[in-house]
């Protein structure tokens, strides 16, 4: 089901490269949670509330995931690690892997079946800064 999940978003993402960042920002922002910055080697440094999630219990699973990920990345000699999702009761996680990070979004299971492959494609672009501004996140 993840690799189906997977392989939908990524066709839709090659088709959404019109997208324009700005424009979308504000309802996509609208559907996080929770967010957590990880360096490429899979370190957390940064976590994000917001008022309706203050548990980063999912930063564990994201952070597990990482390391899964990277121990088949070398063992398999797979490239090409551009996005994951992880289901968890009532919330959706997604990481993407950026050019210097990988970033993890929490969103509800609901937001999540309504978003599209334009989302991923979104969040590849997103940059922390975007959360240290919004008056919903808290840094933790």
């Amino acid at each position: 089901m993840i690799n189906t999940k997977i392989a939908e978003a990524a066709a839709n993402c090659a088709n959404a490269s019109h997208i324009n960042i700005k424009d979308v920002r504000v309802n996509y922002s609208d559907s996080i949670i929770g967010a957590a910055i990880f360096d490429l080697s899979g370190l957390p440094k940064e976590y994000f509330t917001t008022a309706e999630s203050g548990d980063i219990s999912w930063v564990q699973t994201i952070f597990q995931a990482l390391g899964l990920q990277s121990l088949l990345v070398s063992s398999l000699q797979l490239e090409g690690f551009h996005h994951a999702v992880i289901h968890g009761a009532g919330y959706c996680a997604i990481v993407v892997r950026q050019r210097a990070r990988y970033t993890a979004l929490l969103v509800r299971q609901a937001d999540f079946e309504a978003l599209s492959g334009s989302f991923i494609r979104w969040m590849q672009d997103l940059e922390p800064t975007i959360l240290k501004g919004d008056p919903r996140f808290s840094a933790v």
